[in-house]
């Protein structure tokens, strides 16, 4: 391992101007780095200097960081890799490549948990009550979708495709445009289903209106779909209107626990992740009393591994911090489980789509940049600029890595005799 300084025992080296407190959390950082087991990475530091850590031939080449404020290092030791976002926020470090750093981490993601031990434990209890506040009661949940989804439909419009979903397209062949994914994403749902003209469907999660309209306008369903963002159900019933579609479509804002009736089809593409831990048995519960005993439903899921599940479940991250307040992310496992337990329902399907994920993430970066002139034009400062840059390569390196995954979970009621 070819290094600028004695990355092996660092610390015994120390920089010019670099003393007290940060020059501490400098050196427990590069030793906590140097130790982690996958691949290496190269950090430029302010007064010139570089230091490599890591293993070189073992994993992921981490990329470059290049620190512009040597406070890094103390917003890494104190918050974890919570704080490594904050310090990316602040501007006080820069990547050429941000989402292969993100991958080095994600390789490393078992390891990593020494970063949140130490003083950034002093910053869970908060973090934790934080994130209690944000559970996902009836009240609760309104206020954590309208953090996220009542941004503006004019924001979304200018990274999103035209047929403004927000969730992952499945790519047919890697050259396929992110529009046509998206189209593709959507048939492949209807098909996975077997919808048939006259159907009732209900849509658990309008997002911007795109699959309802799909569904009714190829496959000839009456669909019912509802959203707790304002934004997003106006954005759709304009939609619907203008597709010509009203006597099809009906767009709810009823909380997925109001909800009535039975269908022959049930649709919920990732609104399972703005559920929480707590509410999945009534959520699953919910699935299976408004489907019919013959019907079929689909979940379009992000997914944690089933190992990491219960630290995922208390670890409060950047996402849910800073991008979706109440976030969870389940594990099949858990999704299975509740199933069994809260419903009569059978599972005949599960695909994954990851990767697609990746893909789908790469393209509403290079739109969300591409727009940057638009998107300070309504009025978004750097910050929160930089932070959705993060979002988005922190999700593209995790989904990459493999530390989180999207599948299609289908399955039936216990009087479906289909295929």
């Amino acid at each position: 391992m070819q290094t600028s300084e004695k990355v092996n025992h660092p610390l015994t080296s120390s920089r010019q101007g670099v003393s007290g407190l940060s020059g501490v959390a400098r050196r427990l950082v590069l030793q906590r780095l140097n130790s982690l087991p996958f691949g290496w990475l190269r950090i430029e530091e302010p007064d010139g200097n570089t230091v490599h850590v890591g293993q070189r031939g073992t994993g992921p080449d981490g990329g470059v960081i290049v620190l512009n404020d040597w406070r890094t290092y103390s917003m890494m030791m104190s918050g974890g890799a919570l704080g490594a976002a904050e310090a990316f926020m602040e501007k006080c470090w820069d990547s050429p490549d941000l989402v292969r750093v993100v991958r080095y981490f994600a390789a490393n993601i078992d390891a990593m948990q020494s970063f949140e031990g130490g003083l950034a434990r002093l910053s869970k209890p908060a973090l934790a009550l934080l994130h209690r506040h944000n559970r996902n009661s009836l009240q609760g949940s309104r206020r954590n979708i309208a953090a996220h989804y009542d941004l503006g439909n004019d924001f979304f419009a200018l990274f999103l495709d035209r047929t403004m979903m927000y969730s992952s397209a499945i790519f047919p062949s890697p050259e396929t445009p992110l529009e046509d994914a998206s189209e593709y994403k959507m048939e492949r749902i209807c098909q996975r289903l077997e919808l048939q003209p006259g159907m009732e469907v209900l849509e658990v999660g309008t997002g911007w209106g795109g699959l309802a309209i799909h569904a009714a306008r190829h496959h000839g369903v009456q669909v019912t779909t509802t959203t707790i963002s304002r934004e997003q159900a106006r954005y759709a019933r304009e939609q619907v209107a203008s597709a010509g579609l009203a006597d099809r479509i009906t767009v709810l804002e009823q909380d997925y626990r109001e909800l009535e009736g039975q269908y022959d089809r049930v649709v919920s593409v990732e609104m399972i992740e703005a559920v929480g831990a707590e509410y999945l048995p009534g959520y699953f519960r919910m699935l299976g009393e408004r489907l019919k005993p013959d019907g079929k439903m689909l979940l379009q899921a992000i997914t944690v591994p089933d190992q990491r599940f219960d630290h995922a479940r208390r670890q409060v991250d950047f996402i849910k911090r800073y991008i979706f307040p109440g976030g969870f992310l389940p594990s099949v496992s858990v999704m299975q489980h509740h199933l069994t337990r809260q419903t009569s329902l059978v599972t005949t399907e599960l695909a994954d789509i990851g990767m697609d994920y990746a893909r789908t993430l790469h393209h509403w970066r290079e739109r969300f940049l591409a727009a940057l002139p638009d998107i300070r034009a309504l009025g978004f400062d750097e910050r929160f600029i930089r932070m959705w840059e993060y979002y988005f390569c922190y999700c593209e390196g995790a989904f990459l890595e493999r530390a989180i995954s999207t599948v299609h979970l289908v399955a039936v009621g216990p009087q479906w005799r289909g295929r």
